[in-house]
């Protein structure tokens, strides 16, 4: 199976900056798509940017010019940094990564989505 973990999230005062990473492990062929989501108290799931295995990237509105993601593929690693928080940034954080496992009998195996734990993100005004 596969595992994401992640690290980085806290508390941090509004105008602040925090990094998230992610990093995937365990039956892993090779890592496609890598995102990071987000859900605030009360609200849904929404997407934060995402990143190609190419490297092209893709932002929502609210974080665009603010939050960048990045990738080490060796690694198999996201990141987001995220500057100039606000209070409405305040949400747990989730990773996401498609990825195709390694069959049983080696090679390419089917393709799957997997989910970190998520990770606490509190902005304070």
């Amino acid at each position: 199976q596969v595992q994401l973990v992640e690290s980085g999230g806290g508390l941090v005062q509004a105008g602040g900056s925090l990094r998230l990473s992610c990093t995937a492990s365990g039956s892993i062929f090779s890592i496609n798509a890598m995102g990071w989501y987000r859900q605030a108290p009360g609200k849904q799931r929404e997407l934060v940017a995402a990143i190609t295995g190419g490297g092209s990237t893709n932002y929502a509105d609210s974080v665009k010019g603010r939050f960048a993601i990045s990738r080490d593929n060796a690694k198999n690693t996201v990141y987001l940094q995220m500057n100039s928080l606000k209070p409405e940034d305040t949400a747990v954080y989730y990773c996401n990564a498609g990825v195709t496992v390694v069959a049983p009998i080696g090679g390419a195996g089917f393709d799957n989505d997997y989910w970190g734990q998520g990770t606490q993100v509190t902005v304070s005004s």
